[in-house]
């Protein structure tokens, strides 16, 4: 089934505190939170180009923490949004605070055809979440996870990978246990350091040194094959490419290409795997027709990689293979 969002970002409003990472305009490229009649009428102009093309599209406000906003706000944007769902769009998707989740908003919440929740965890280590001033702790997003699904609505939840005071064996406990909450999906976002936040005076202070793009690949790749094992779809890797992104980041591992590279990663490993202790010479990898870039790499690096080690590999299209699943053929 193919998939859209409509993306409305609603920056800052609703956060308590400030984040070490966060500057919500260099994120979205959001200047001003929208109007409810701006709401409206993009939903109206989204859903004309859109009408039978995507069965599964949704209307997603994102940035900031939407049930932390000002009520009456919130209920005019949902307002605004609800009537479009039917036709077009399938329902509403939210992104929000773990300590921004209780019971009453909830029931608000489904009143305005919202189905799926999302939840930034960022982090299961309370030290980390600390570091970086999220100002909720790991056990706030377990308990919100648990009334979001008891209610009836689809959890995604959101960690980042390479924060302040973190590192890979935390971030790999962090994505373990927020895969015990079962949530239907995820995003995994390597930290950034965008000017003007507080991890920019500690990047520059050297009390902060981000993931290198090398390593947030690395770590990515392993975590897609984590949440692929355990059935959780991660619909995100990496920041979405912005101009004010690139215009405000001056140090870590974004790349307008993330998943790509950390699926194509995955893939030599896997490749990698088949042909451990194979003689050298050519080999054919049979792969689904809409991997064959990912298995040859980003700019063919992952085929290069091999051809250095002796192996040379042809890649073959198998209508029967899905996803990042790959085969030596007569092997």
């Amino acid at each position: 089934m193919r998939h859209a969002n409509l993306a409305i970002f609603v920056p800052h409003l609703g956060c308590p505190n400030q984040c070490s990472f966060c500057d919500q305009h260099h994120i979205s490229g959001a200047e001003q939170p929208p109007t409810s009649e701006q709401v409206r009428q993009l939903c109206e102009t989204v859903a004309g180009q859109l009408r039978g093309r995507y069965p599964d599209a949704e209307i997603a406000f994102f940035g900031g923490s939407f049930t932390a906003i000002d009520r009456v706000y919130m209920c005019e944007l949902l307002e605004a949004a609800s009537p479009f769902v039917g036709e077009v769009f399938s329902g509403i998707r939210i992104s929000t605070r773990p300590d921004a989740i209780d019971r009453e908003v909830l029931g608000l919440l489904a009143r305005y055809s919202v189905r799926s929740i999302e939840l930034g965890a960022q982090s299961m280590s309370d030290a980390v979440l600390r570091a970086n001033s999220r100002g909720h702790t790991a056990l706030d997003v377990e308990r919100a996870s648990v009334l979001i699904q008891d209610a009836g609505f689809s959890l995604g939840l959101q960690m980042m990978t390479g924060l302040y005071r973190s590192d890979e064996q935390s971030d790999l406990e962090t994505a373990k246990r927020l895969a015990a909450l079962r949530p239907d999906t995820m995003r995994v976002y390597p930290t950034v350091v965008l000017e003007g936040t507080r991890l920019a005076a500690l990047y520059r202070a050297g009390m902060y040194h981000p993931q290198s793009l090398e390593q947030a690949v690395g770590l990515g790749a392993q975590l897609l094959e984590f949440f692929d094992g355990q059935g959780i779809r991660v619909i995100r890797m990496g920041l979405h490419a912005q101009e004010e992104l690139a215009a405000g980041q001056i140090a870590g591992p974004h790349h307008p290409a993330f998943r790509e590279l950390c699926e194509g990663r995955l893939m030599e490993e896997r490749l990698l795997s088949l042909l451990s202790g194979k003689p050298q010479g050519s080999y054919t990898a049979c792969v689904s027709p809409k991997s064959i870039s990912k298995v040859c790499g980003h700019g063919g690096q992952g085929i290069a990689k091999l051809r250095a080690l002796g192996y040379h590999i042809k890649v073959e299209q198998d209508r029967l293979m899905s996803g990042l699943a790959v085969r030596l053929k007569g092997v």
